[in-house]
């Protein structure tokens, strides 16, 4: 996919499903929840094409999110071939 594709991907599909479902499952404000997410490990790693985490589901990379907010860190889920 070329970098303007996946940015586009990124912001405009993938990144505010994340913030909604933080927003609706934390007692924070939307404002936090996009500070909170654009400091993240997995926002970097989910910026970065090549991780290819962008073809995960919004649900999934929440998951792995909290994960990262709980422990500090998140393991990529296996894929099945």
């Amino acid at each position: 996919m070329n970098i303007e594709k996946f940015n586009i991907c990124l912001v405009v599909a993938i990144i505010p499903q994340i913030i909604d479902l933080i927003v609706k499952n934390s007692n924070i404000t939307e404002w936090q929840a996009i500070k909170i997410f654009y400091h993240s490990k997995l926002y970097r790693d989910l910026s970065d094409e090549s991780t290819k985490l962008w073809h995960f589901s919004p649900l999934l990379l929440y998951t792995l999110f909290q994960d990262e907010m709980l422990t500090g860190s998140y393991e990529y889920p296996e894929v099945g071939l």
